[in-house]
């Protein structure tokens, strides 16, 4: 239905002087031609000649958009209504543009957005309600230049969806979150397993590492530990060889041999089955004068050498060497 004409109801009587309120024109006519529109304040009119013929008022205008139906590009029909918000721009144009200036800009709004639904499927229509308010306003505005009037906003109030298509909308809400449940499940089961897989890397990291470290502590100690047998076994061969300068030093030596060489063949047989024996086993004499033999010849060039730094002395035929010989021997017999 039309909207109610409030330019025409209540239209003020010419009385010759008038005080037009603010925010208002008033289109005066003479003689039933268009002659001014008096401005809000003090006027005077001539009577009987002068008429009021149209009252627009210059305030924000708000027209309730009636709820239509409307098919989108999927081919679903929708049920939506709308807020339009007016302001008349230039009072002459919207009382001689158009008969109806609501009306006319009412239908407009209608038409317009049953066109631009159609331009979009209904998933769109819920993501784009802004766009499609502005495309609204934007072809509102061009076709209602000529008449005086501007769009300055329109808001979609409601969008009323058919009862099975909203529950196939439920349904795909439902099976979209499930789908980011799923999603993220699966992320955070990847995030574990990557930070798993990091922490076993830096632990194999440290245990290398600390592994290396100590081979690398465990060598230096190792290595200090050689170097300290070998300074002490260079002071004891220091030592042997001093004792050995001394008088009666080659005697002792060969005792020493001597016993060594007896008291190896008492540990043979226990540590293995193996078992390597001279041909003379049973001669301890004929042992003994071999590991002398063996000595002697290894201390000859040293003895070479001390004969000749030293004065030749006069040798007992009773030696120490000798004494200790005799003694073995006739231990063993």
């Amino acid at each position: 239905a039309p909207a109610p004409c409030r330019w025409n109801s209540g239209l003020p009587v010419n009385i010759g002087v008038l005080f037009v309120p603010q925010q208002e024109a008033w289109v005066v006519e003479r003689m039933g031609k268009f002659h001014r529109i008096l401005e809000p304040g003090l006027n005077f009119l001539i009577p009987l000649l002068d008429r009021i013929r149209y009252v627009q008022s210059l305030k924000e205008i708000v027209i309730n958009v009636p709820e239509q139906s409307a098919v989108t590009l999927d081919n679903v029909t929708l049920q939506i209504d709308g807020v339009l918000y007016l302001r008349v721009m230039d009072p002459y144009k919207a009382s001689y543009g158009v008969e109806d200036p609501e009306y006319a800009v009412t239908q407009l709004a209608q038409t317009t957005m049953r066109s631009e639904l159609g331009k979009l499927s209904l998933d769109r229509v819920f993501r784009e309600r802004e766009s499609l308010n502005a495309s609204i306003v934007d072809a509102i505005n061009q076709a209602s230049d000529c008449w005086g009037i501007r769009c300055l906003r329109y808001e979609i109030k409601d969008i009323h969806v058919p009862p099975r298509v909203k529950e196939s909308m439920q349904m795909q809400v439902e099976a979209e979150r499930r789908k980011r449940a799923t999603v993220l499940e699966s992320e955070g089961t990847r995030e574990s397993a990557i930070n798993v897989a990091e922490g076993q890397k830096q632990a194999q990291i440290l245990a290398s590492e600390a592994e290396k470290a100590e081979q690398i502590n465990k060598a230096a100690g190792e290595a200090n530990a050689m170097l300290v047998k070998a300074r002490a076994k260079a002071e004891a061969i220091q030592l042997l060889a001093a004792a050995l300068a001394q008088q009666h030093g080659n005697a002792a030596a060969s005792l020493s041999v001597a016993e060594q060489y007896v008291n190896a063949f008492s540990k043979i047989a226990k540590d293995t089955n193996t078992v390597l024996l001279p041909a003379n086993t049973g001669d301890v004499t004929n042992m003994v004068a071999q590991a002398l033999g063996i000595y002697t010849t290894l201390t000859k060039p040293q003895a070479v050498k001390t004969q000749d730094e030293m004065p030749p002395a006069h040798e007992d035929s009773h030696s120490p060497a000798s004494e200790v010989l005799k003694a073995e021997q006739g231990s063993s017999s």
